[in-house]
Parts: C-alpha cells; structure tokens; sequence
C-alpha cells in the first residue's frame, strides 16, 4: 500500500509525458522517412523549401532559384501543405476586409485628421 501513490505518479507521468512525446517522435520519422521530390518543406532551422534530391542519409532542398542545401533527414521539422498560404501571401487579400485596422476617415470639416491637408 505504500508504494501505490509513488506507482500512481510513474503511471501519471508515463501518460501526460512519455507517451505523447513518443507519439510524436514517431510521426516525425515516419514524415521524415516519406519525403519525396517537389514536397514543400520547413527545416528546424525555419528555412523554407522544395526537396530536390532524396538520399539514404540525406536531403537536397532548394531554398532559392538554383540554391541548393544538403541536410540529414533529421534537419527537416515538418512538410508544408500545398493547400495553405503562407503568412506573407494572405497580406495581398482585399483590404476591405480589415476595416477595423483602419478608422474611418471623419465625416465633419474642420475635424483634426492624420493626412497632409490641402491648401
């Protein structure tokens, strides 16, 4: 009976932290295993790009026109989706839809403004 809270803790711990991190060391492997030419990728290190060349013990992704990097497997954090924008790109959408990062322009003259003013 004395050793049951100590075994519950392991049992616990063994739950909410060894399993979960297993879980996703085994996907990242799995990821990393799958790669194949033209997948979009982000390295660990946040470098962005296109798996030109599959090896056995690594990976030539090209980060610029022409640039090429040679990483081990390991080096790579996860694939981009083909289907997601990445942050920069969704800045070009139509700026109607951010009219609450902008007030409106005021409707009264003689109102102070932010603009150079006209004489």
């Amino acid at each position: 009976m004395e050793f049951l809270p100590l075994i519950g803790i392991v049992l616990l711990f063994w739950l909410f932290i060894i399993r979960p991190q297993s879980r996703r060391q085994k996907e990242l492997r799995t990821m990393q295993s799958s790669l194949t030419v033209g997948d979009e990728v982000m390295l660990t290190s946040g470098i962005f790009g296109s798996v030109q060349e599959v090896a056995d013990d690594y990976v030539v992704v090209e980060i610029a026109e022409g640039v090429g990097i040679k990483v081990a497997h390991g080096a790579v954090g996860s694939k981009i989706r083909q289907d997601e924008e990445p942050a920069d790109e969704q800045a070009d959408e139509d700026p109607a839809d951010h009219t609450a990062d902008h007030p409106a322009e005021p409707d009264e003259p003689g109102t102070v403004s932010d603009g150079p003013e006209e004489r």
